[in-house]
Formats: C-alpha cells, sequence, structure tokens
C-alpha cells in the first residue's frame, strides 16, 4: 500500500486512523485499539482537544503531578507539573522541604518587555531610510491602533520602535525592532498583528515619501515576527541561609556541602559540556510547570538556551557563592508566560493548574516558574555532590523497569522492598524479577 495520500485533512478522524494503521502496522486491529482507548468518553470534552491541533487522531497522555511546599516569598504553593520524567517531581518537592525551614524561595520580576522585529531589504541612502523612519514612525503607532487600544486601555502595549542597520552582516538588511508589554498574555498574537501592520504601512508609505528617490522607494519586506529571544523580559529566583545550616545529618558538614556545590556550579559556568546538563536540569523543573499551564515550552527552551550563550560560550544559568557565612544560590531567566489566551482558557486541566496556583499573574507565574527551575537545579547538584545522581534517580525509575518486564502487584512489592537497600539498576531488577518468578 502506498505512503503517501491525497486530501488527508479532508477525511475524518475515523477515517485517517483507518489509513494509518492499515498503511503502518502489521496488527491494525491492535493498533487501532490502543489509538482509540486514549480517546476521553465526554464527547465534547474529546472534540475540544481534537480542535487545538491538525489531523488528530488520539490524546498523548502526560502525567499530571504536583510539588508541595515551596515557601515562595511568604507565599505557600503546591506546583503542578506535567513531565514524564522520573524522579523530577520528587525532587522539586524535597528541595521545597529542604528549604521550607530554611526562608524558602525569594523572587523577583526584574523586567517583562518582549521583543518582536519587522526585517526588510533597503539598498538606497541609509541617511534617506533613517529621515523616512523618523517621518513614519508616529504614523506606525497610529495605523496600529486599533490593534493596540484593548491592550493600552489595560496599560500594556507597544513600548517603543527602533530602526536598527544590519547592513554588517546581510547587504541591505534592516530591521525596524519593536519593544512591547503584554501584560497577563504571552503575547505572540498582538505582537505578530502589530508587526504586520508596521510591514503594511512602512511599505505603502515609502512609495510617496519625498525623501526618496525613485529606486528608493520600493521597501523589500522579508518577514514581520516576534522573537522568543527575550533578554528584558527577565525573572529571578535564589535561596540563602547560614553555612551550618545546610547540613541534615552527619554524612557531610554544611561548610563541605556549601563548598562542593558552589564548586560543581562553579564548573557549569566554564565548561559547556556540563552546563548543557546543568541547565537540562534547570528545564526540568521549567518545562514541567510551563507545560501544565498551558504554555510554550518550545518558545521559553529557545529564549533560555539563547540567554545562557549571551556572553559568547554556553553557560550555567544558575550561580552560587559563599560571603561572610551565607550560602547563596540563584539563577536569572528570561520567561515570556501568559495566563491569559491560548490554552489558559480553553483546557480544563491548565484551568485547574492556574487555579492551584491562585491564579496568578504573568509575573506571579514567572516568578513560580524561575522557583521549580532553581529547586529542581538543587536537587539535583545536591544529588550529584553527595549520594550521586543515580541512587536517587534509579529507585524511582525501578518502577518503570518493572512495568516494562510487566510485573504484578506481588512482584512489585517484593521488589520494592528488596531494593530499599540494593543498588538499582536495571540488569539487578531483571535478574531480581527472573529470581523471584523462578
Amino acid at each position: 500500500m502506498s505512503k503517501t495520500i491525497s486530501g488527508f485533512s479532508k477525511l475524518s478522524k475515523s477515517e485517517k486512523i483507518d489509513w494509518i494503521v492499515k498503511t503502518y502496522f502489521s496488527d491494525d486491529t491492535n493498533a487501532k485499539q490502543i489509538l482509540t482507548q486514549y480517546w476521553n468518553a465526554d464527547e465534547k470534552l474529546q472534540q475540544l482537544h481534537d480542535e487545538f491541533i491538525e489531523n488528530t487522531i488520539t490524546n498523548y497522555y502526560l502525567p499530571l503531578g504536583v510539588a508541595p511546599n515551596f515557601i515562595i516569598n511568604g507565599n505557600t504553593y503546591t506546583i503542578p507539573m506535567a513531565i514524564e520524567e522520573s524522579s523530577v517531581v520528587a525532587a522539586a518537592s524535597k528541595a521545597a522541604k529542604f528549604w521550607m525551614d530554611r526562608g524558602g524561595f525569594k523572587t523577583e520580576v526584574i523586567s517583562t518587555k518582549k521583543i518582536g522585529q519587522v526585517h526588510f531589504k533597503f539598498y538606497g541612502n541609509q541617511k534617506h531610510l533613517e529621515a523616512y523612519f523618523t517621518f513614519i514612525k508616529p504614523q506606525l503607532l497610529e495605523e496600529a491602533s486599533p490593534i493596540t487600544s484593548n491592550m493600552e486601555k489595560r496599560g500594556g502595549g507597544i513600548l517603543d520602535i527602533e530602526l536598527r542597520d544590519k547592513t554588517s552582516d546581510i547587504e541591505g538588511y534592516y530591521q525596524l525592532h519593536t519593544s512591547f508589554e503584554t501584560l497577563d498574555a504571552m503575547g505572540a498574537n498582538f505582537i505578530n498583528s502589530c508587526l504586520e501592520q508596521f510591514a503594511k504601512t512602512f511599505k505603502t508609505k515609502a512609495l510617496y515619501f519625498d525623501g526618496f528617490s525613485s529606486e528608493e522607494r520600493h521597501i523589500d519586506i522579508i518577514m514581520s515576527i516576534l522573537s522568543n529571544y527575550v533578554p528584558e523580559c527577565l525573572v529571578k529566583a535564589e535561596v540563602s541561609c547560614p553555612v551550618e545550616a545546610l547540613a541534615e545529618n552527619s554524612k557531610i558538614s554544611g561548610e563541605a556541602f556549601a563548598k562542593k556545590f558552589t564548586e560543581a556550579v562553579k564548573i557549569a559556568e566554564v565548561e559547556p559540556f556540563r552546563a548543557v546538563t546543568h541547565n537540562k536540569g534547570i528545564m526540568n523543573g521549567i518545562d514541567a510547570v510551563v507545560l501544565a499551564t498551558g504554555n510554550d515550552f518550545r518558545a521559553v527552551e529557545a529564549g533560555v538556551h539563547a540567554y545562557a550563550s549571551r556572553g559568547g560560550s554556553y553557560s550555567s544559568l544558575s550561580h552560587a557563592e559563599v560571603k561572610d557565612g551565607i550560602f547563596k544560590f540563584w539563577l536569572e531567566i528570561p520567561l515570556a508566560l501568559g495566563t491569559v489566551g491560548g490554552l489558559t482558557g480553553l483546557h480544563p486541566l491548565v484551568k485547574l493548574a492556574l487555579e492551584m496556583l491562585g491564579k496568578p499573574t504573568a509575573k506571579e507565574l514567572m516568578q513560580i516558574v524561575a522557583v521549580a527551575g532553581l529547586a529542581q537545579n538543587f536537587a539535583a547538584l545536591r544529588s550529584l555532590t553527595t549520594t550521586g545522581i543515580q541512587e536517587g534517580h534509579m529507585k524511582m525509575h525501578l518502577m518503570n523497569i518493572l512495568n516494562q518486564f510487566e510485573a504484578n502487584d506481588s512482584e512489585k512489592q517484593n521488589l520494592v522492598e528488596y531494593f530499599k537497600t540494593e543498588t538499582v539498576t536495571h540488569s539487578a531488577v531483571v535478574s531480581a524479577l527472573e529470581k523471584l518468578r523462578s
């Protein structure tokens, strides 16, 4: 059977599934059963999910867990996290509990500026272009006013428009570099609509600008699009306590822990191979909350990793120091988030997640998300510099291995108890399970 098809999008959902299972699966009955078992029995809810994207054939589930006991600026939160990776929620919860008795997390939003750009080509006299920009700038704002009026009523809108010369990089390349305040909306649609209006006005009015020669009046608009790099949409999260308060048991002193911990962070600051994994751990916490609250984790990931490279090489997003006997651990990251619009008003679980967090503003959500990232990083570094990462992670991964080999409830109970005092590895679990079954 051919694996190409025309008019696929026009098929019904059932017809799409029939073609998929007959074309790609040897056991089409089993494949169809797997796809349909994830449908929601509530037809209205299923239709809602079907309409989120195109060519929907089923739902793809991720666990939604919670990490309690987060103290942020004196307020207590239970943070929702949507993620499939073992130990992430447990690690965040453990870090939250650790800092609960040591002052909790402190956060602040540094800035909330977002960026969009109109990219265009102009091959004439640069001074003429600068004169045209000065002339047209008020009209750019005026002709975008139908788009911006509602946002402006709430205190947001367009902050500024700059003409940027990029001709040293690409011949004839310029930008209308625009900054925005979008308040509680992530703002992608708002920003892109404004930019497309700018482009239309900028190109059309150039045809009649007296300061241009006839050849200069034809401006070539390449594209108009927001940027997911938001280095001025920043939030800071930190924890601190006296060094001696870091000690939880007699295995390692607070001083020894602080020394190894800060050295581990310094390595991530200078070694990109370590920094990537270090920052991935931060994003375990951040992505899980971003996804649970209906935000765009791909945009957040792209912006955060670009920010980690802003100094010319990829480096740690978090930092640590000991000064005057006080241990301090912090991160400062760009987060463009929204609590209105998009999935925030559509997905029932997103609504519940936001309600669980007290229906936060975008600024409040930025702070909560940053804390989740810092907590995850603290937990990972704490394990790495003391017991090692595998002890806790593999114990959490134990259930996945048992499920992979279809262990029954009795076998799970026996082996969970057994591995409380044994090292968990894939081969050790398989060996123990085979021994139990024999």
